[in-house]
């Protein structure tokens, strides 16, 4: 006899548990839902089971996947759209041409199946219904029966004055092949709502068994929480894993429980958990695997699954914590907190009773959370992140939030001074932008619009007129959900840390400055800023070899704003231009990917006998290149080959590279008498070096190149002029020069670090390098003969990095694992 279980539901009054997962997927007492439900049927001869899904289908499958590693049989019937209990069902009527057994997979129980079956076989019919008694029927359908177990009639869901009996329907049915003639095909269908009244309705029989055991539907989160208590209290028979250390204590392979817990139980602590000291697990805690408890940390009635960690003095009581969350010192989970998987919360944060935190958010340090994050992205604290202020377009960065962050930088500049403001073609940013330019006139200072325009653009606006700052509203690159506003300083280039804390205080304080009507800045649209632009740029560079070259180039503009840059630029070149994607288009950037334009570049760039091709980034900053040969160069490639020509035609330059670059690189400068500048790998350290240290040149490594002589900032467009004097004037070929580049072998791994054991783990680094060459630039750069190994902690994710070069490939990824083992091993 085979049977079917419903598992399609996606478990919304469960959320954010099952926010990233199918409720028959949610675990309890560490395994999922649905493999109880499994392991009941196997344990009642049912070795043939149907599968009907839909949530977030693959996550079962791969789980489950053929059913041999639970020891039955299973296939699956996938739902394109809802259909209902009864029509999905039917979906899988290709594997039911005999009697079959219905159960949701979704809810805990321990039925007796046999029964059920028996009592079918007994009293035949056309279904038999598994009914169980409740204390509040309301939230089920009630099944009325007579003497004999036939069924009278249903009735779903009703209120207390039309409740006549409290046995409810489990889900658990018993049916004929023949219940199909009552299930039409193509839509939604309810057994209970439509098939079974209306076979009642036809005559045909259909019985309740009032059944035996234990059964909970789980569909709310207080009852995913109840359920735990009854399997610890053991009123439902179901596989809990583990050892039982002593009665209602079971203790998972592999954990480590420090001698000084306080271990109270009914408990479960899964595999390979590790307890600190003096700790405190109180009753009815359920830990999953991997769970990390730090000492002093106190766990309550609370659910906490796999490979989350608890720092020390954590409080939980009530909570449900999804998989892979991380709470830092001190964090304070009132009672009804669920979190759902991989959120962070910062030390001594508190959330409040009943909060719900949806996956992957961060709650910030020392936050008081009273009111549930579903949307947004971060737990309000920190503003300021790598490149700016990113966040969800119209969620974290909202039109009030700009207001309010634009009057706080506005109220650090000085009342009455002018700032420049650009956005990219998207509406996200155009709506915030001008929420920025109203925080500013708002606090006195006036703006320079210049509407769309490359971050490039911008930054010269600044610093070529009587402007002492600047801002640039644009789509994250990496997001396109999100935006990142950018703030510039008098010089064009990003505010730096002590500016970025200055503005969150203000802001956090709402500590703004608000002028008298009089004094409210005023809006401008400064003419001609492209035209000087570039003139500035064709100005700085000798271009006198460019125009004989006769050269054919293929560019991309990525439907970004450098589409009304380059039309100016490239009429200085003489050049014979074939261009891509040449006009600004929203949509088509929010589907941009660099490294297939790259490929569709070198495609055209062979096609056509071009000299070279190039893809600029939408905002205009960055560049990928192609040789003559259609050749995209990597990232370490295109900065070889700009060091390379650099330190040719200016002897002793000086270089700024970020201490990851390739010893190449080194190589190249000292045999041309340059000087290299080593920078931290950040982009605004990378430009203030740029700035203040006299450099020829600067590099990123990814893909992004300074000419300060011309702007001490990123720029594309000064990127492919400035390649492209240096090429005709070295009279060689781009592939000629890729072709002579020394190989480059550097690898990279990262390594998940808890924030408060950065700073441990670094020092050990060096204390443990004595007599060792150390670069202590950025992170701990390990000099070796044949190459190095740098070790650097994420600033923004609880990460550490390790790339490594030397003399092979093999050689690299080797001394990249050697370290990153080192690591781990430390943070045991």
């Amino acid at each position: 006899m085979k049977a079917v279980i419903m598992a399609g539901g996606e478990g919304t009054r469960l959320r954010p548990l099952t926010s990233n997962q199918p409720k028959p997927m949610l675990p309890m007492a560490n395994i999922p839902m649905m493999e109880h439900v499994v392991n009941l049927l196997r344990d009642h001869g049912f070795e043939d089971i149907v599968v009907t899904v839909a949530f977030m289908a693959n996550t079962i499958r791969t789980y489950f996947g053929d059913g041999s590693a639970f020891g039955v049989r299973m296939v699956y019937a996938t739902e394109s759209t809802p259909l209902g209990t009864a029509g999905s069902v039917r979906n899988a009527r290709d594997e039911l041409d005999e009697r079959f057994l219905v159960i949701s997979g979704d809810v805990l129980t321990d039925i007796d199946l046999s029964r059920v079956v028996a009592f079918h076989d007994a009293h035949g019919g056309l279904a038999t219904l598994a009914l169980k008694a409740v204390e509040n029927p309301l939230e089920f359908g009630i099944v009325i029966t007579r003497d004999d177990g036939s069924i009278e009639r249903f009735l779903e869901k009703p209120t207390w004055g039309q409740v006549f009996s409290d046995t409810i329907n489990t889900g658990i049915y018993v049916l004929e092949p023949e219940i199909f003639d009552f299930i039409p095909e193509g839509r939604s269908v309810d057994f209970s709502g439509e098939s079974f009244p209306e076979a009642l309705a036809a005559g045909r029989e259909l019985f309740g068994y009032v059944a035996e055991g234990y059964w909970e539907d789980v569909g709310t989160l207080e009852a995913y929480l109840s359920a735990h208590h009854d399997i610890l209290d053991q009123k439902v028979t179901v596989n809990i894993e583990g050892f039982q250390l002593r009665p209602g204590l079971w203790v998972g392979k592999g954990a480590e429980i420090d001698p000084s817990v306080e271990l109270i139980g009914p408990a479960v602590v899964g595999d390979n958990c590790v307890v600190g000291p003096d700790a405190r697990l109180g009753p009815y805690c359920t830990l999953g695997r991997n769970v990390r408890i730090g000492e002093n940390a106190s766990v309550e009635r609370s659910v906490v699954h796999d490979n989350t960690y608890l720092a020390a003095g954590v409080r939980l009581e009530g909570t449900v914590l999804g998989r892979g969350s991380d709470l830092r010192q001190g964090v304070r989970c009132e009672q009804g907190t669920v979190l759902g998987d991989e959120c962070f919360v910062g030390a001594h944060a508190e959330i409040s009773s009943g909060v719900k935190i949806y996956p992957f958010k961060t709650v910030e340090a020392g936050a008081f959370v009273n009111s549930s994050i579903v949307w947004e992205s971060r737990g309000a604290r920190s503003l300021f992140g790598r490149d700016g202020v990113r966040g969800l377009a119209n969620v974290d960065i909202s039109p009030e939030l700009a207001v309010r962050l634009s009057m706080a930088w506005a109220s650090t500049l000085e009342k009455g001074a002018t700032v420049t403001s650009s956005r990219d073609t998207s509406r996200a940013a155009r709506v915030l932008k001008r929420a920025v330019m109203v925080g500013c006139n708002a606090a006195g200072i006036n703006v320079d619009d210049l509407e769309a325009a490359t971050v490039p653009v911008t930054r010269f606006q600044v610093t070529s007129s009587a402007n002492i700052a600047g801002v640039t509203v644009r789509l994250d690159p990496d997001d396109p959900q999100s935006v990142v506003l950018r703030f510039f300083d008098k010089d064009g280039i990003d505010v730096d840390e002590a500016t970025q804390r200055k503005i969150e205080r203000l802001y956090h304080r709402e500590d703004f400055r608000r002028v008298l009507a009089r004094e409210i800045g005023d809006l401008g649209f400064p003419p001609r800023t492209l035209e000087q632009y570039t003139a500035a740029l064709v100005g700085s560079v000798d271009l006198s070899s460019v125009p004989e070259a006769g050269l054919k180039l293929v560019l991309d503009y990525s439907y970004g704003t450098a589409s009304f840059v380059m039309p100016n630029l490239l009429a200085k070149l003489g050049a014979d231009v074939l261009v891509v994607n040449p006009y600004a288009n929203t949509a088509n950037v929010l589907a941009f990917d660099r490294q297939a334009s790259a490929a569709r570049v070198a495609e055209l760039v062979r096609a056509s006998g071009a000299h070279l091709g190039a893809v600029l980034d939408p905002g205009g900053e960055f560049v990928d290149i192609v040789d003559d040969q259609g050749h995209a160069l990597s990232h370490d490639e295109a900065l070889l080959v700009l060091v390379s020509l650099v330190t040719e035609a200016h002897p002793g330059a000086r270089i700024a590279l970020p201490v990851a670059a390739s010893t190449a690189a080194e190589e190249i400068c000292q045999k041309a008498g340059a000087t290299i500048v080593w920078t931290k790998l950040s982009a605004s350290h990378l430009m203030e070096v740029a700035r203040s240290e006299r450099v020829t040149l600067a590099a990123s490594q990814l893909g992004g190149f300074i000419f300060p002589a011309f702007l001490p900032a990123f720029d594309g467009a000064a990127t492919l002029v400035n390649l492209l004097a240096l090429l005709t004037s070295s009279g060689r070929t781009l592939s000629e020069m890729v072709e002579a580049l020394p190989p480059v072998r550097i690898a990279h791994q990262v390594v998940h670090t808890p924030w408060d054991q950065k700073g441990m783990l670094m020092r050990t680094l060096v204390e443990r390098s004595p007599g060792r060459e150390l670069v202590l630039v950025d992170g701990v750069k390990i000099l070796e003969e044949d190459g190095w190994t740098l070790v650097l902690p994420d600033p923004e994710e609880p990460l550490t990095h390790v790339w490594a070069e030397g003399a092979s490939g093999a050689r690299a990824e080797a001394r990249a694992q050697e370290y990153t083992t080192r690591l781990e091993q430390l943070l045991r």
